[in-house]
Order: structure tokens, then C-alpha cells, then sequence
């Protein structure tokens, strides 16, 4: 069954953005979707997030799997990917506004410390997924552009998706980040 999970980032929940918007369309196309409310988000923890992931819920990881993630909730599906069991590998990956690494902003150091610390194992990502898109912009504001979604580039292939000015794919661009139809044309696509 094509299933979707949708991650949202640092100080988020599963009601902002585009998240709403993207759940109900993905669901009219017959998709299982799940949007966590991931702890802590107002500083992200790797342990407590993945737990969440991996926890009670069990939820099913196949070859019709999407993950999508915006800010550190797209680096998220990174460290998801290296756990995945050998020989399982989703469909599609992609990440919006992602943290590669902490960046030149000490004052969001916090937001990425424990996504970004410790090595990728590239390798291991890229088996576990069959196709990447990155979303970056050149003016966003957390440090999360073009220079770290081509470090995923750089490591996993996939599509790069430059788009100026939209700053970091949120409301904080504006409302028309209550939608995102291009993340949504990529994902039916």
C-alpha cells in the first residue's frame, strides 16, 4: 500500500505549514499518512525522535514508502534510513530546507546538534532509498540552503531543486506555504 510519513521540523508539530495540506492530498490519492508530533521540538533529539519513528506504532517501511521532511525533520529521514532493515528500501525521499551538517549559525547550533553529530553513513542511505529530491533556497534564514542540500546531493545523487527567495518552504515565506504543490507533484510523480 503506498504510505507517506511526514516529518515536520525543530519548534513544529504536525499542524503546521504545509503539513495539513499535503496529508489531505496525499490521502485523496489513496495514501497511508502519518504525521507524528515528534517531542521536544523545540530541540530536536535523535534518540527520542527516531523512538517515535520505531515506537509502538511499528510503522511499515516498503517499496511504495514516500518520506518527506522539512527543516530537521528532513534530516531526520536520514538517520531513519540508515536503521532500516537490510534490503528494505523506500521509494522516495525528500527533504525540504535540510541541515547537512551545523552550518555557520552558532545560534541554531541547538535546532541540529543532535541530527548533524556523528557521520552519515552515506552508503547505507543511499540502498535504503530509490529516489532523493532536495529542496534548498538561497535566502534561508537558518542556515539550511544550497550549500547543505549539496552535501546530500554530493553524497546520495537525486534532484536538486534550487528554488530563490522562498527562504526556508514555511509560513514564515507566507501563506502560501499552507500549500506545497510542487513537493506534491514530485511525490505522484
Amino acid at each position: 500500500m503506498k504510505n507517506a510519513l511526514i516529518l515536520h521540523g525543530a519548534g513544529n508539530n504536525h499542524t503546521g505549514n504545509w503539513f495539513p495540506w499535503l496529508k489531505r492530498e496525499l490521502e485523496r490519492e489513496s495514501y497511508k499518512v502519518w504525521v507524528p508530533d515528534l517531542p521536544n521540538s523545540e530541540k530536536p533529539d535523535r534518540k527520542s525522535w527516531l523512538a517515535t519513528i520505531f515506537g509502538d506504532k511499528k510503522w511499515k517501511f516498503d517499496n511504495e514508502s514516500v518520506i518527506v521532511g522539512h527543516s530537521a525533520g528532513a534530516t531526520l529521514i536520514l538517520r531513519i534510513l540508515e536503521l532500516l532493515p537490510h534490503g528494505t528500501v523506500i521509494n522516495k525521499a525528500l527533504l525540504v530546507a535540510g541541515p547537512a551538517d551545523m552550518g555557520n549559525m552558532p545560534q541554531y547550533y541547538p535546532y541540529k546538534e543532535s541530527l548533524v553529530s556523528g557521520s552519515f553513513q552515506w552508503n547505507k542511505i543511499q540502498r535504503s532509498c530509490k529516489k532523493f529530491y532536495f529542496f534548498c533556497s538561497d535566502n534561508d534564514p537558518y542556515d539550511c540552503g544550497v550549500n547543505q542540500s549539496r552535501i546530500f546531493q554530493k553524497n546520495l545523487g537525486g534532484g536538486l531543486l534550487f528554488r530563490s527567495g522562498e527562504a526556508h518552504f514555511n509560513l514564515e515565506k507566507g501563506s502560501q506555504y499552507k500549500q506545497f504543490a510542487e513537493l506534491l507533484e514530485k511525490i505522484l510523480g
